[in-house]
């Protein structure tokens, strides 16, 4: 039996087929992946600029523009810190505070690799070898016995024309309390410790330029930063400790207030 002549467009078109797929291979079946670069695993990435934008960019911002967190941006801190310091926070976070540990150890994502990367990156970036030159930085972290009465006194120095005379942004030119429980359940006292230091965004100076004739020593910091700390309540509504109830203003009289004999004219 002869095929018809209608059926010869159809072997033709099957003859055509199978010629385009001897000549082209395999290599153009549909769905088939192209000759593209596989994605890298994410325990493969080595790169500072990925790490930094992938893990640390959302909190602590880019050199261009500050985030909620510490500038890391910032010479002084990184120059405080040091990079075991920097190292030591990547991998186990900070306890009393919202930074997590990212490395693998501690319950995170990073090798110990990417950790080594974004801490040295973070350096190279944006450290200055000569931050500190000339300064008598405090130490990155406590070692002085702390005294909340005297900070109360470096706060009233240093800080209230910003902060106000409590803490609280009143009559200060930065609108927010810095002593609110709130606040102060959000971050640690190493966290207060290092933006005392190294400033806060370009907005905050770090311990040297809010007065370079009479910088911050380490004892003021540490006295400071227990005095903030001391607001802070284990329970919402919790009292205050006396060396953190706010500075009393100086009583008044009003014209409704009786005179004492003694004040009384004849």
């Amino acid at each position: 039996m002869k095929p018809s002549r209608h059926s010869f467009p159809v072997i033709f078109s099957a003859v055509v087929s199978f010629v385009a797929l001897s000549v082209l291979g395999c290599g153009k079946l549909p769905g088939k992946p192209g000759p593209e670069p596989e994605v890298a695993r994410p325990d493969h990435v080595l790169d500072f600029d990925t790490l930094y934008k992938q893990n640390c960019v959302a909190c602590h911002g880019d050199q261009k523009n500050p985030g909620p967190a510490i500038w890391l941006a910032n010479p002084v801190y990184l120059a405080t810190a040091g990079e075991g310091n920097i190292v030591e926070v990547l991998e186990h976070g900070r306890p009393g505070g919202l930074m997590p540990a990212f490395a693998q150890s501690g319950g995170g994502m990073l090798t110990d690799r990417q950790v080594q990367v974004l801490a040295k990156g973070m350096i190279a970036a944006w450290g200055k070898p000569d931050a500190l030159s000339g300064m008598a930085a405090p130490t990155y972290k406590a070692l002085l016995k702390a005294d909340p009465a005297a900070g109360r006194k470096v706060f009233a120095t240093y800080c209230a024309s910003c902060h106000g005379a409590n803490g609280d942004g009143a009559g200060g030119d930065v609108k927010g309390s810095i002593i609110d429980p709130a606040f102060l359940a959000l971050v640690s006292d190493q966290n207060l410790r290092s933006i005392v230091i190294a400033g806060m965004n370009p907005d905050m100076p770090n311990f040297h330029d809010q007065d370079p004739a009479h910088p911050l020593t380490d004892q003021n910091v540490t006295d400071v930063v227990a005095w903030v700390a001391s607001h802070r309540t284990a329970l919402a509504g919790a009292p205050l400790s006396e060396a953190a109830a706010p500075i009393p203003a100086p009583a008044r009289k009003t014209k409704h207030e009786t005179s004492s004999p003694q004040e009384m004219k004849p």
